[in-house]
């Protein structure tokens, strides 16, 4: 298998800010996630970062250039810190990983929740 074409996208609301703990932060998320990239020996081809956006829809700039690069087959892998940090509207959310990512083949992880969609991985 070839190497993963890693696109990291991080999300930070201004409720999200006013309610969770630092570690939360775009800093942090970024840290975090380059930390768990450098211990596979992964390659990031981008970070997509919407700071100050809602997860409750999916109208994000970030989010659809995330969107752009996958069907432009930039990027293969897309890990996020949580699943809340991909979306927040439950339904919505749920159709990317479960159905979008598949479709296009993309590995999807959510370190902090274990979540890793390995079944897409061509």
């Amino acid at each position: 298998m070839d190497a993963p074409k890693v696109g990291l996208y991080l999300r930070l609301s201004r409720e999200d800010g006013d309610c969770e703990a630092e570690s939360q932060s775009i800093t942090n998320q970024r840290d975090f996630l380059q930390r768990y990239v450098e211990q596979r020996n992964w390659t990031i081809a981008d970070i997509y970062i919407d700071d100050g956006y809602t997860g409750t829809n999916f109208d994000r700039p970030a989010f659809q250039r995330l969107l752009r690069d996958i069907e432009h087959k930039r990027i293969n892998t897309v890990i996020t810190k949580d699943l809340s940090r991909l979306g927040r509207d439950q339904i919505n959310t749920m159709y990317f990983y479960q159905i979008y990512f598949p479709q296009k083949q993309i590995r999807y992880i959510a370190v902090n929740e274990g979540m890793e969609d390995r079944k897409n991985v061509v």
